[in-house]
């Protein structure tokens, strides 16, 4: 066998090592403390009684349904989007390999793949209600007002792979059947370029998901996201508690739907993973921003006795009422009371405090502005694993004061700089005190040599 650069014969070790003698990790603080938590509530037991009807008897022994959410709960903590990522990452770290309890080789990111296309949506909306319970039992779980926002999810397919849903067309072939019907016969790639760039300053450069759609994901739909760009996109939906802050629901819905349609799934969703959860508390309040203003949401919200803070945009004109029923009518009006109140102006700015900042952890921080997977559910699937890792750093924040690893890491670097300060300090300070008795030295040298 040859040997690399870098070793000799001498350094070469045995070619096998005993399992008890394998480099093993005390384990990452903070992954330690969460596995005792999930040890407490038997998370893994459950999860398993969960996933049985979903794996065969005999045959090959398969990863652990533990290790699989495992790893995905890592990809919010670590700040991984990709499946690949996580692979990596809990390859390379033996802290990771320590939380996941494994020995040997961590599974490959195709074996995720198989797991999460093998447990449908539901059973993941199952876990995550699993997770709310154990808010539950901790008394963190309260659910009586709910606050809702959504936010655009990049999705796995580029602008180009987008065609024309009567002809199927793709983009450059569209472009040079509209240059042959303005004259310009053949053209080149730049002679394409510049057309289309003309068609931009006219204002004629314009596409619809009611005519485009994409080749690679297409329940994917063509939105403006936050930074003002154009992409095929979902929409990211939250549902979360005013008092907690816990998310009680997450999904995916289309970029192009409307909030004020999609208010009554989050409020469903939201009382459904709350009876899931074991609580016994009904929905009474739900705020949202000006998107979420609709008279028919609004009135169905009535009738099922939820008060809603939903601020109106400003109307052209007047309103016309003949459409609406008297109910209805009196349902916007008592909404509008509740807005200017002082406690309604409470609640909105909580909203933009809670619900943005569900946003910041799981999309920024947690790696999950984008998805690497197609499809709505599983997508769907996606960020419910991310939401369901907020709840727990949510509940680790709350019973140890961190809420993610790095924090912990955070607070070590800000306690060694802390120390570093005093030390430096007090050097300082010693240097000043030695300082008088060095001047008062010399004139008393020069009074004994005169």
């Amino acid at each position: 066998m040859s040997l690399s650069p870098y070793e000799s014969e001498s350094s070469q070790g045995d070619l096998w090592i005993p399992s008890d003698q394998a480099p093993r990790s005390p384990g990452h603080p903070f992954y330690v403390k969460l596995n005792a938590v999930l040890r407490a509530e038997a998370f893994d037991r459950q999860l398993e009684a969960l996933c049985a009807p979903y794996y065969k008897e005999g045959g090959r022994p398969s990863i652990p349904v533990g290790v699989y959410f495992r790893m995905l709960m890592i990809g919010y903590f670590e700040g991984l989007a990709s499946q690949r990522a996580i692979a990596w990452r809990c390859a390379d770290s033996l802290s990771l390999r320590e939380f996941l309890s494994l020995e040997g080789r961590t599974p490959d990111h195709s074996s995720l793949t198989r797991i999460r296309k093998r447990l449908p949506l539901a059973l993941h909306e199952k876990v995550f209600a699993l997770v709310l319970s154990i808010a539950q039992k901790h008394k963190l779980l309260k659910g009586k007002t709910v606050l809702v926002d959504s936010t655009t999810l990049e999705a796995d397919a580029a602008m180009r792979s987008i065609v024309r849903r009567d002809t199927g067309e793709d983009w450059t072939e569209y472009l040079k059947r509209l240059a042959a019907e303005a004259g310009i016969v053949d053209p080149t790639p730049e002679e394409l370029a510049r057309f289309d760039q003309q068609r931009k300053r006219e204002g004629k450069k314009k596409v619809s998901n009611d005519e485009w759609v994409s080749r690679t994901d297409p329940e994917a739909q063509i939105a403006k996201m936050k930074d003002g760009t154009t992409h095929l996109a979902y929409k990211q939906e939250h549902a979360v508690d005013a008092d907690s802050g816990l998310i009680l629901a997450a999904a995916i819905e289309p970029a192009g739907s409307s909030d004020g349609e999609t208010l009554k799934s989050r409020l469903i969703d939201a009382q459904v993973n709350l009876l899931r959860a074991g609580s016994e508390v009904a929905i009474e309040e739900a705020g949202g921003d000006k998107g979420y203003h609709k008279i028919e949401t609004i009135g169905w919200a009535d009738d099922n006795d939820i008060e809603t803070y939903l601020p109106e945009k400003k109307q052209k004109g007047t309103r016309d009422w003949s459409k609406y029923s008297k109910q209805q009518k009196i349902a916007y009006e008592l909404n509008e009371q509740r807005v200017k109140s002082e406690y309604g102006r409470k609640l909105l700015r909580r909203r933009g405090e809670l619900v943005e900042r569900s946003f910041a952890h799981v999309c920024e921080t947690g790696g999950g502005r984008r998805t690497y997977l197609r499809g709505a559910e599983e997508t769907a699937k996606y960020l419910l694993l991310r939401a369901l890792a907020f709840n727990l750093g949510l509940l680790m924040r709350t019973l140890f004061g961190i809420g993610k690893p790095k924090v912990l890491q955070d607070a070590q670097k800000a306690l060694i700089e802390a120390i570093l300060t005093i030390l430096r300090a007090m050097i300082v300070l010693c240097a000043s005190r030695r300082a008088p008795d060095k001047q008062d030295s010399v004139p008393r040298q020069a009074f004994q040599l005169n």
